[in-house]
């Protein structure tokens, strides 16, 4: 990626943009907007062009009826959405387990893994649908894969690992699963609570099998099970018909399928209809009976009574009754289980190398929990048998509070609990995410948006480690965009863009224009540099006068004289520019042996002539800090001399301080209300601007120049 060319129409708030940015020179470009000028409308625009959705790149809501246009071109093709990511450390619906993936992995890896599964899941949920009809289990896939293992193993796992026991001859059970096998375990708590009561029914069945002349108790009991398999092998005669026979116990010969069927009921109804087997059965019948949850299991045991012989071993039971289960769908169930062997070498290929790039995501939360100053620390949890467990590769969260015991706590608690920095440290490790997934793939465009906004300085610093990070590898190419200068000026210092720096100004159609960014080093440096332009030699006043008060005292001589040229005093007048180039000479070094070629001018008439000029030009350059210095200071002169006017009795030497605000609160009292709009704008807009601290003037670069000339405009009526 070269040149980025944008064509912006009618988007959010941007009226049009053109421009281009040229990664040939510098792989990040950096954007000074103040707020309300293009930041939001530039990030939402690339969003909604990254989600590769155009119903979603709106007008603004004022101008609805406007055409929207919007243009991305990298070096000549129009750009592929998939290379963008916006980044808003505001988005708090932001999820990193979702840009984690089920398992930390690239892009390519975590979409083969899913294409797989997405497979597997469609055959599963057919074969779910048929065991669920079975079975009538409440959630019978978890049921099933409980019953054959003690650990998370998947379905595909279980399935594989019973397919070889299905049978086509089963015993086929009539009753719904859930109401034996509950899920609050209620049936399996009464068998153990009452096994005496069950193992006297058991005992008087196995007595009667001994006495039975068809049925056996020994070492391998032959029982109503075992007869009942015998029943369903030769239930289409075939066995007789080709002309063999039982001989039983007592050398009575069976040649059909139906006598040996109504020997065996026979058999079975003298067993069941015994007496004492029956006083049994009714005892526990009527433990069953006492306890209200157990009704459903109550009328399956009425139904048949043999099943307490089955149940006395409850957890081989379950097995067996899924067995039945799974049988009557036996095809389908061997089609799956082979479906997923041949799937299983391919996942287990996509593990191999995913878990080869743990080590890297492990890096990036060790950066985070190094470099960041937040109240928690960050776990990757990984699991190592994911394609049996199909679990998810989790942050986790340890919150400590001073010398306490770190506590693990969940995302959404400890959101309430963090500060709004700290809440964006969060947000930006889970974009970290994001970001290193994109490392493999080339021409990536990152759009931040006012990232370290809201941060203190040392995490700050943590957000340009990481921005300086990306801006020295190859395949990623940054536009970073703020309204914090200090943030502005770190970034440029920190990775050293030179002339990849802009500043953006909107005019009045909402046309956004991107000029050479300023006020990236020293001001001060430049202002003393450059004293020949009157605008530069006015603004320098306001720099001077902070650092005398400073060293000295506000009663210095050199204070006060600088103090009357930006407000009207006794003597304001009789001040020429060459007095304040002395105070310049006695305080900078660097302007010894240096003059001014207009120093015989009268200072107040230097700045009303210089704010004039400035008003005059046809472009005004609304980024320069020296125009909009001048224009501040000409404004609360010229509202000074209107007041001063007004006030005949006013003695200005018993004003101490804040003049303008004690000329206004005197004036407000004759209650001229077109003219006290004005001058309560000038106090509103002016003061930062003339008691300009000489190291942080951001508030200045902020303000619009617009405002600064329609409100000189406004004063110079009054006057």
């Amino acid at each position: 990626m070269k040149i980025l060319e944008i064509n912006l129409e009618n988007c959010y708030g941007i009226g049009k943009m053109e421009c281009s940015f040229d990664f040939s020179k510098s792989k990040t470009h950096l954007i000074y907007a103040p707020n309300g000028t293009m930041k939001s409308s530039f990030a939402k625009t690339f969003y909604d062009i990254a989600k590769n959705d155009k119903k979603i790149v709106p007008c603004d809501r004022i101008y609805q009826n406007r055409k929207t246009k919007y243009e991305l071109k990298v070096d000549g093709t129009t750009i592929n959405p998939e290379s963008i990511l916006v980044v808003d450390a505001e988005d708090s619906t932001y999820d990193a387990t979702k840009k984690i993936s089920n398992f930390i992995a690239r892009k390519e890896l975590k979409q083969k893994y899913d294409n797989i599964y997405a497979e597997l899941s469609s055959q599963k949920n057919d074969f779910i649908k048929k065991l669920k009809q079975i079975s009538q289990s409440s959630d019978c896939e978890i049921e099933f894969v409980n019953t054959f293992t003690t650990e998370l193993n998947s379905f595909y796992e279980s399935l594989d690992t019973i397919i070889e026991t299905l049978k086509d001859k089963f015993t086929k059970y009539n009753f719904r699963y859930n109401d034996i096998f509950d899920k609050k375990g209620n049936v399996k708590k009464f068998l153990e609570k009452n096994k005496k009561l069950l193992n006297g029914y058991i005992d008087k069945y196995v007595d009667l099998l001994t006495k039975s002349s068809f049925f056996k108790k020994s070492e391998n009991s032959f029982g109503t099970y075992q007869a009942s398999e015998i029943l369903k092998a030769i239930e289409d005669n075939s066995f007789f018909d080709a002309g063999h026979k039982f001989i039983l116990y007592g050398n009575v010969a069976i040649e059909s399928a139906d006598k040996l069927k109504e020997l065996v009921e026979k058999e079975v109804s003298q067993i069941i209809n015994d007496a004492k087997l029956k006083d049994n059965f009714d005892k526990v019948d009527k433990a069953i009976g006492a306890n209200v949850e157990l009704r459903l299991f109550k009328k399956v045991i009425e139904k048949d009574n043999l099943l307490l012989i089955e149940l006395d071993k409850y957890e081989e039971f379950k097995k067996k009754v899924w067995i039945s289960y799974l049988s009557e769908i036996k095809n389908e169930a061997i089609e799956l289980a082979k479906y997923y062997r041949t799937k299983k070498k391919d996942l287990e290929e996509i593990i191999i190398q995913a878990k080869k790039e743990i080590e890297t995501w492990r890096t990036i939360i060790d950066k985070f929990n190094s470099r960041f100053y937040v109240p928690f620390k960050v776990i990757l949890t990984n699991q190592e048998d994911i394609i049996l467990k199909e679990e998810t590769a989790n942050l986790e969260f340890q919150y400590h509070d001073k010398n306490e015991e770190p506590v693990n706590q969940n995302k959404e608690i400890i959101l309430k609990v963090l500060s709004k920095g700290e809440q964006r440290a969060f947000f930006i490790l889970q974009l970290l995410f994001d970001i290193e997934s994109r490392k493999n793939i080339a021409n990536n465009l990152i759009i931040f948006d006012d990232i370290a906004d809201s941060f203190d300085y040392k995490n700050k610093y943590a957000i340009i480690e990481y921005i300086k990070d990306l801006h020295n590898q190859d395949n990623f190419r940054l536009i970073i965009l703020t309204h914090n200068f200090d943030f502005y000026r770190t970034v440029n210092s920190r990775l050293s863009l030179n002339n990849s720096v802009h500043m953006a100004t909107k005019d009045e159609n909402r046309n956004i224009i991107l000029s050479r960014g300023q006020y990236r080093k020293d001001v001060l440096k430049y202002f003393i540099s450059n004293l020949q332009d009157p605008k530069i030699f006015i603004s320098l006043i306001t720099f001077t006068r902070n650092i005398i008060e400073y060293i000295e005292t506000n009663t210095s001589s050199d204070y006060l004289k600088l103090t009357n040229c930006l407000h009207l005093r006794s003597d304001s007048s009789s001040i020429s520019a060459n007095d304040i180039m002395a105070i310049y000479k006695s305080r900078f070094s660097s302007c010894t042996g240096k003059n001014i070629n207009y120093g015989n001018k009268n200072i107040l008439e230097l700045i009303y002539e210089t704010a004039n000029s400035i008003i005059s030009e046809t472009s005004i350059d609304e980024i320069l800090l020296e125009n909009k210095v001048v224009l501040s200071i000409a404004i609360r002169l010229k509202a000074e001399e209107f007041m001063i006017k007004n006030l005949p009795d006013i003695e200005l030497s018993t004003i101490t301080k804040n003049q303008t605000y004690s000329l206004f609160a005197e004036y407000r009292k004759l209650n001229k209300t077109t003219e006290n709009v004005v001058l309560d704008k000038v106090n509103l807009m002016t003061p930062e601007n003339i008691h300009m601290n000489a190291f942080m003037y951001e508030p200045l670069i902020d303000i619009s120049l617009h405002h600064l000339e329609n409100l000189y405009n406004n004063v110079c009526s009054l006057n």
